[in-house]
């Protein structure tokens, strides 16, 4: 028997719907069908990804949840709740390998218009103002990349291409690593953190990193150095940043992402000079949508044909494990 598969969706299915329905008995739910869809469901496809209705919606009873979720995105803190992750029945599979390479060149992007001052450049534009200024190398700074997952790799790698000097940050310091080379833990991160003049954050919000970045890390970093964030908006003490920033401790700051997203308009992030803020579009380039929708089924045939899952995330960290793939349940 097929499984019974519902894809939360918020208007725009995924493109390989057609795809997916012949291998599952699907139906399609917004945010407010999924408390009526969801209970009895073997599979919870997460096509809109940014939302805590999944949570809302999960069933009381164990026996009606599903047992595997997939979220059509790296980050899978939305769907870290208790009922979820306490249950070992529920298999949570997430989207990794499909945003490294787009969100490692938009990171390159964001240095470099910082470093050039872009934003100033396109601003004089606007203003038919001739004003010539000098600008920094990028060639030769030195960047810490905090999170040392499939992104921040990839964001290493992309940064090391332009000749910076990269380093790491993550769980465990090493010293040979093939990406970062160093890689620091909390023990030597305040040395790293005082050397960097770009720090660029690629970690998964787990109740550990939530808020890592706070007003005594801030204090840590180099004077006039910038923050780069393509991570997760709640790793970052925004107010400690937006302080940072305005007493001209740090001399700027590149935001993807957001404790709340919409960034509200009434934050002053928006209008701090050497600061550019992004709605959280790192990762979508052309065809994302695609490439995206293209793992799911993968895996849903791989589960259909009895074989192990692809990207399972350990529910307790928050990470893809490094074990081997788990096999679906029959």
């Amino acid at each position: 028997m097929a499984d019974r598969l519902v894809v939360l969706h918020h208007g725009i299915l995924p493109p390989n719907a057609e795809d997916i329905e012949r291998l599952a008995d699907t139906v399609y739910a917004t945010e407010e069908e999924l408390p009526l869809l969801l209970p009895g469901a073997d599979v919870v496809f997460c096509w809109h990804s940014i939302t805590t209705v999944v949570a809302e919606a999960w069933p009381a009873d164990p026996a009606l949840a599903p047992d595997w979720v997939h979220v059509a995105a790296a980050g899978v803190d939305p769907l870290l709740f208790p009922a979820l992750v306490d249950n070992p029945e529920v298999t949570l599979t997430n989207s990794r390998g499909v945003y490294d390479g787009a969100i490692a060149e938009y990171v390159l992007g964001l240095v470099l218009a910082l470093a050039k001052d872009f934003p100033g450049t396109w601003e004089h534009q606007r203003r038919r103002e001739w004003r010539p200024r000098d600008s920094e190398r990028i060639g030769g700074r030195s960047a810490l990349v905090w999170g040392t997952g499939p992104i921040g790799r990839a964001v290493a790698r992309m940064l090391r291409a332009v000749g910076m000097r990269v380093v790491g940050a993550g769980r465990t310091a090493r010293a040979d690593d093939p990406d970062f080379g160093t890689v620091h833990d909390r023990t030597s991160l305040a040395a790293a953190l005082a050397e960097a003049d770009y720090v660029v954050l690629a970690a998964p919000l787990t109740p550990a990193t939530r808020c890592m970045v706070d007003a005594s890390v801030l204090a840590a970093m180099k004077p006039g150095a910038r923050l780069v964030n393509v991570g997760r908006g709640a790793l970052v003490d925004e107010e400690a940043l937006v302080r940072h920033l305005a007493d001209g401790r740090l001399a700027g700051a590149a935001l993807d992402v957001f404790a709340q997203e919409p960034l509200p308009a009434a934050s002053p992030l928006w209008d701090m000079p050497g600061v550019i803020v992004s709605p959280h579009t790192a990762g979508e380039v052309t065809g994302w949508r695609a490439d995206l929708a293209d793992l799911f089924l993968d895996n849903l045939r791989r589960r259909s044909e009895g074989h192990g899952l692809l990207n399972v995330v350990d529910k307790h960290k928050g990470y893809v494990m490094d074990t081997a793939p788990q096999l679906s349940r029959s």
